[in-house]
C-alpha cells in the first residue's frame, strides 16, 4: 500500500468484478485471462483508476526455461489504467511489492509487450526489467465477440478443458485466424540467485515503434481527465480477495 501528498496513490487487493471492469474498459485486449489471478487495484485521490493483474499465463511451460515450478513464478498479464497522475513504473513497483508479501515463495515474474499493438515495453525498461528477446510467432483467432483468443482457447468441438474444467469456447470456423509476431519478453527476478541466473539472458532493450504505453487503453496522461461516471466505486466493487 502506498500514498503520497501529490497523487494520493493507493494500491490494494481488488475484487474480480473491479478487475474485469478495468480490463474490459481500459486495456487493449478487452479480455480477462483465465484464473487464478492476483488482482491489485489502483486508486488515486480515492478514485478507482485501474488494476495490475498477475496470473499463471497462457502456457504451463512459461517457467520451464528457468527451472521453476508453477508455484515459483507468474506472469504480469494486464496493466489496465484510465487517465492517472502516477507513472506506470511506480504503480508496477508497488504492485509487485504487494504480490511478494502475499506470495513470498515467488522467484520470477515474466511479462510480455506486444509489438503488434505498438508496444515495446517502455514501462518495463523504466523499472529495470531484464529483456530476454522475443517469443515465437503465434496464431490467434478473432472470435464472433470481436475479442482475440489464443489458439489454445479454440476447439473444433466448441469445448475446451481449462485448468481442469471443461468450458464452452469458439470453434475455428467461427473465427478469423491471424498470425501475430513474437512478443518482447521481460523478466523480473525476485531473489539474488534468480537475478544471477537470468543475467546472461539479457539483451539490449528494443526501441519504441510508435507512441504507446504497454498495457493501457489509449494514451495515458499525467493530467487527469474526469473519471468515468460509471466506473466501479471503491465502496462497492474494489475490495476483496
Amino acid at each position: 500500500m502506498s500514498s503520497s501528498p501529490k497523487t494520493d496513490l493507493r494500491l490494494d487487493w481488488c475484487s474480480h468484478k473491479a478487475a474485469k471492469w478495468a480490463v474490459e474498459h481500459w486495456h487493449y485486449s478487452r479480455s480477462l485471462p483465465p484464473p487464478p489471478h492476483n488482482r491489485v487495484g489502483v486508486w488515486e485521490r480515492g478514485e478507482f483508476v485501474g488494476c495490475v493483474l498477475f496470473a499463471r499465463g497462457a502456457t504451463g511451460a512459461l517457467l520451464d526455461p528457468y527451472g521453476l515450478t508453477i508455484t515459483e513464478g507468474c506472469e504480469l498479464v494486464r496493466i489496465a489504467l484510465t487517465d492517472h497522475f502516477s507513472t506506470v513504473s511506480r504503480i508496477g513497483r508497488v504492485a509487485i511489492k504487494l504480490l511478494m508479501r502475499r506470495s513470498p515463495g515467488l522467484r520470477l515474474i515474466v511479462s510480455f509487450a506486444d509489438p503488434a499493438e505498438g508496444h515495446h515495453g517502455g514501462i518495463y525498461q523504466a523499472m529495470g526489467w531484464v529483456y530476454s528477446g522475443t517469443s515465437a510467432a503465434s496464431a490467434e483467432y478473432i472470435g464472433p465477440d470481436g475479442k482475440r483468443w489464443h489458439g489454445r482457447m479454440i476447439s473444433p468441438t466448441g469445448r475446451k478443458k481449462v485448468y481442469g474444467v471443461y468450458r464452452k469456447v469458439f470453434r475455428p470456423d467461427q473465427c478469423s485466424k491471424v498470425i501475430r509476431p513474437g512478443k518482447h519478453r521481460y523478466l523480473w527476478p525476485l531473489d539474488e540467485a534468480m537475478r544471477a541466473q537470468i543475467a546472461p539472458l539479457a539483451k539490449p532493450y528494443p526501441k519504441r515503434d510508435r507512441s504507446a504505453e504497454n498495457g493501457t487503453a489509449g494514451t495515458p496522461s499525467r493530467e487527469r481527465c474526469d473519471s468515468d461516471s460509471v466506473a466501479p466505486l471503491s465502496a462497492d466493487l474494489t475490495h476483496g480477495p
